[in-house]
């Protein structure tokens, strides 16, 4: 048997879409009906617990923006009148 060298082959281009853009365009389609059947299954549930979402929000907010009351916290100098 003899060895044949085939480095000077290439391949034909293919024409159409690769594998990894259809497969894409598979997963795009599954989370779009994915999405929509579990927005639609447990609507109820999620609009229900929006009433909560601005009290939850509440103890977020006063955490991150906190710094916003004006407290200097020591670092004014002592002859400034806005530190008093």
């Amino acid at each position: 048997m003899s060895v044949q060298d085939h480095s000077g082959y290439r391949e034909p281009p293919q024409e159409g879409m690769s594998v990894k853009a259809k497969a894409g365009l598979v997963l795009i389609g599954f989370l779009a009906i994915a999405g929509a059947l579990l927005f639609t299954e447990h609507r109820a549930h999620v609009l229900g617990l929006l009433v909560w979402l601005p009290l939850l929000a509440c103890p977020l907010m006063h955490f991150f923006m906190h710094g916003g009351h004006g407290h200097n916290h020591g670092g004014g100098r002592a002859n400034d009148p806005r530190s008093v």
